[in-house]
């Protein structure tokens, strides 16, 4: 096992690092075919891979999707049938276009097509990627996101979600009580599993629901959550990409093993000094803002070095996340070479 890999592992068991990591998220690889990603891989990039950890059977959905080449791009329209009604999505390209949630009644279709779901545990992807994985990178386990999260981010939006959250509708409360006990399904089967680290794709920033909704509905599940991971051994991180100054200090008092793509301001509103001093245990996963690569590269690289500095000397790495940086044939090997000087 190289540095490079060794250390992205002795780094989230908590070792001093050798060399700071940098990676780049598998849907990155997979979806960005113009990147020259051997060449990069060769100069010691390495891949944060991820893989379902349970598989679900829901009887009473069924779903359809069409794929039709626009003078746009590709549109893909999906559309889910149960017996209490039919729900419609579409997407251009990679960005959905629709929600499939557009009335408080359709909450009440999307409970139908998780009842009676059956979920097992499936570790084949999972093992699949560790032995494609080799030297170059590592695989994290995936759970989807919390149900308060999937529901506004993925079903209904913010605009429709935070009208009916706001307004205490009972089809919406109802259908997050049922997803919440499906997910502790989730993580009691995949506890059971050979994968020791977890991510929620939480896509957390306060803003959108305020502290207030966070305590009320995201801290109990997830105390749910490590009272059924924490005795397995296993370890939770959660892809927080936004402003999260405001419950920092509930962060704090939550075991949550890592941070992921965590982003200074703009984006975000806390420093990665800030950051190490709210959370010193805890894995930083570092998002450098995406205007930094755009930079000269003396400015880039400073501000390169100073989250090493500020994160480090344990449990952090670098990485690429939310984008590829548009100049990443010279931005991502000059940082690179930056972090073998760290060493």
């Amino acid at each position: 096992m190289n540095v490079i890999r060794s250390g992205l592992a002795s780094a989230l068991n908590g070792s001093p690092l050798e060399q700071p990591a940098y990676a780049v998220y598998d849907w990155f690889v997979k979806n960005r075919p113009a990147v020259d990603w051997e060449r990069l891989f060769r100069l010691g990039l390495r891949q944060i891979r991820h893989a379902d950890l349970v598989r679900c059977d829901r009887p009473h959905l069924r779903t359809r999707e069409i794929s039709t080449a626009t003078d746009k791009g590709l549109r893909r329209d999906v559309t889910w049938e149960t017996d209490r009604g039919t729900l419609h999505e579409w997407y251009l390209g990679e960005w959905r276009q629709e929600y499939l949630v557009k009335t408080p009644e359709d909450y009440r279709i999307v409970a139908r097509a998780w009842a009676d779901a059956r979920i097992e545990a499936d570790a084949s992807a999972f093992e699949r990627s560790e032995r494609e994985a080799g030297d170059g990178g590592i695989t994290l386990g995936q759970l989807g996101r919390t149900p308060f999260q999937h529901v506004q981010i993925d079903l209904a939006g913010l605009e429709r979600f935070s009208e009916d959250i706001a307004d205490e509708n009972q089809n919406l409360l109802a259908l997050l009580e049922q997803l919440n006990a499906l997910k502790l399904e989730e993580f009691r089967r995949a506890a059971n599993g050979p994968c020791r680290h977890i991510k929620l794709w939480e896509n957390l920033s306060i803003e959108t629901m305020g502290p207030a909704l966070y305590r009320r509905h995201l801290v109990p599940l997830y105390r749910k959550i490590f009272e059924i991971v924490e005795p397995a051994g296993r370890r939770l991180h959660v892809h927080y990409d936004g402003k999260l100054k405001s419950i920092a200090a509930d962060i704090a008092a939550l075991p949550f093993d890592g941070i992921d793509s965590f982003t200074e301001p703009p984006e975000g509103d806390m420093t990665v000094a800030e950051a190490r001093a709210a959370w010193p245990e805890k894995f930083l996963w570092l998002h450098p803002n995406l205007g930094w690569y755009a930079l000269p590269e003396r400015e880039l690289l400073a501000h390169i070095r100073r989250l090493v500095g500020q994160a480090g000397p344990q449990r952090f790495c670098l990485m690429i996340s939310e984008e590829v940086p548009a100049n990443w044939e010279r931005a991502v090997p000059a940082v690179l070479k930056a972090l073998e000087n760290a060493a």
